[in-house]
């Protein structure tokens, strides 16, 4: 008997230390974020920029899942149940954003390759009205395939079912709703084309790059770096969507083994690719480098910023 409590006491020691390693981790990244959010509008260059803009899309996603997942763990730690018709708009929104973190990256790419690639026509076709209407587009095309999937989802529960209160557990209705994507075929279709805009522009900017000299060199190969980290970046979201149907799978066969690999598949496949974005602009941009150090300093680094 004491053995087992002290087996059970251990586990329970395990738990803590997870939940407070992740806590730890989310506070940082949402932190970090809203730094960058609030840079972001602190200057007129960077909200009337249509790459800045695209960034801030895929930051505020990236907050916004983080923050929501954060407040999922928490109720999942506490064991404190809420009305499924709340976990379920829950699981809804987050799914939509999920989604709209890849496209975004997608639409900053093609921004990468007419800059590079067309510069003289990249102020006509990259104005902050068009990026206004990009933005809905894609806001567009990540809710419509959650909507139609969950319309024939919603309809086969009764009302009473959506009142009764449990734990909340998101990753069972994302299992739910990526086995209809998958089934339909939206996830491949999305997958096929992300991967050939991002090739392609990969591509021509390589050319371009080959063909540069001197500081429009510098600049290009820079362009084609920050390419290759968003297709990085948009692998990492499109395995993410994997994750819960591995997970699903791996729960029938072996508690201990899932947990494990679903604490792994949240650091590595979520966590990560939202830490990608801070990474390219708030450190590697030049410009949006300056503008942050300038205010996490609260002023102290004078530096000359746009």
């Amino acid at each position: 008997m004491a053995a087992n409590n002290s087996v059970a006491g251990d586990d329970l020691w395990y738990v803590h230390v997870r939940y407070s390693i992740l806590q730890v981790l989310l506070v940082f990244f949402i932190s970090t974020n809203l730094l960058l959010i609030i840079t972001f509008f602190k200057k007129e260059y960077f909200y009337t920029t249509a790459r800045y803009i695209l960034f801030a899309v895929a930051l505020l996603s990236d907050s916004f899942v983080l923050f929501a997942s954060n407040i999922q763990l928490i109720l999942l730690h506490f064991r404190f149940p809420i009305q499924v018709w709340l976990c379920s708009f829950i699981s809804v929104v987050v799914n939509v954003y999920l989604t709209v973190t890849p496209v975004t990256l997608t639409v900053m790419t093609l921004e990468r390759y007419v800059a590079i690639c067309m510069p003289l026509r990249h102020g006509e076709l990259c104005t902050t009205r068009n990026t206004m209407h990009c933005i809905l587009i894609i806001h567009g095309l990540s809710s419509v395939p959650y909507i139609l999937i969950l319309s024939t989802i919603f309809v086969s529960a009764s009302l009473s079912f959506y009142k009764q209160y449990q734990i909340c557990l998101v990753e069972i209705m994302l299992v739910h709703i990526w086995q209809h994507y998958f089934r339909a075929g939206i996830y491949q279709v999305q997958f096929l084309i992300m991967c050939i805009i991002v090739i392609f522009s990969y591509v021509k900017i390589m050319k371009v790059a080959k063909a540069a000299s001197g500081e429009d060199k510098k600049s290009t190969k820079k362009g084609l770096r920050t390419v290759l980290l968003h297709g990085f970046q948009l692998l990492l979201c499109l395995i993410q969507m994997w994750c819960p149907l591995i997970e699903s799978s791996l729960l029938q066969i072996n508690v201990s083994l899932y947990v494990i690999v679903r604490y792994i598949n949240f650091i590595l496949f979520y966590l990560a690719p939202r830490c990608l974005s801070p990474l390219i602009y708030g450190l590697r941009d030049e410009v949006f480098f300056h503008a942050l150090k300038h205010y996490a300093s609260f002023g102290l680094h004078k530096r000359d910023i746009i």
